[in-house]
């Protein structure tokens, strides 16, 4: 009987033993595995993390993206409109196809025609590109036209005496034609109303032997000119022989006016 109870008590020691290393493993274990079981949700945090601010860039790379190309496709259509706009310009003024040698040849009553206002702009050596300042002087000229009744335009174009006489002529043409596009562009002068005179190479307004004066010589002047008499608008003289190769065309108001 004692022996069964010793052998009894043995048991129940060995099984508390037992209990108390397995708490002591699991304890172990728990502590262990713990930091690594935090230091995993951390990676999750981080990669999810990440992936949100990659996802962020994504969309604003997108946005960027979009937003460029809706820049460039603007930028494409003002392209396309200015050059439209530049087209309409150069059909206008090249409908100015009426060239002579003075105005009395193609206006009849010229007499009655008083310079009332007038403007010069200058060029830059064989250029036909108007300036900043050569626009805002135009502009400053054209708000005269709102006041004006029965007017023409004089508009003279000239180079100074460097190159050739037909390149000049030429030249002449182009920096003239640049002022009447101008006009006809921004401030809706009809191009039937405008004739395209040259008056020659020998009409310098100042010596071509110096820098200064061949400055000034590379301008475009246009005169305003309104008619005195009863107010009305300018006719034609007939059919006037085209100057320099040029064909005739239908008489308006504005009067171009080409020189070296």
């Amino acid at each position: 009987m004692t022996n069964n109870r010793f052998g009894l008590a043995i048991t129940a020691a060995a099984l508390a033993m037992l209990g108390v290393t397995g708490c002591a493993t699991k304890n172990y274990v728990k502590t262990q595995t713990a930091p690594i079981i935090q230091h995993t949700g951390q990676l999750d945090n981080e990669t999810a993390e990440n992936n949100r601010q990659i996802h962020d860039v994504d969309e604003r790379a997108q946005a960027g993206i979009k937003q460029a190309q809706n820049s460039a496709d603007t930028a494409n259509q003002n392209a396309d409109n200015a050059s439209k706009a530049a087209s309409d310009a150069n059909t206008a003024a090249n409908d100015v196809a009426q060239r002579a040698d003075s105005l009395d040849a193609v206006v009849k009553n010229i007499d009655n025609y008083k310079q009332v206002a007038d403007v010069s702009v200058t060029f830059g050596f064989d250029k036909a590109v108007l300036t900043a300042d050569d626009r805002s002087q135009l502009d400053g000229f054209a708000n005269q036209l709102n006041s004006a009744k029965s007017y023409i335009l004089e508009v003279t174009g000239g180079t100074d005496s460097t190159g050739p006489a037909d390149y000049n002529y030429e030249l002449s043409n182009r920096r003239a034609d640049a002022v009447v596009q101008y006009l006809v562009t921004k401030y809706n002068i009809p191009p039937h109303r405008f004739y395209l005179i040259g008056i020659g190479k020998d009409h310098e307004v100042a010596p071509n032997n110096t820098a200064e004066g061949r400055k000034k010589n590379r301008r475009v002047e246009v005169q305003l000119l309104s008619n005195t008499s009863t107010g009305t608008e300018a006719q034609p003289q007939g059919q006037p022989s085209a100057s320099k190769g040029q064909a005739g065309a239908p008489a308006g108001q504005v009067a171009t006016t080409v020189q070296e």
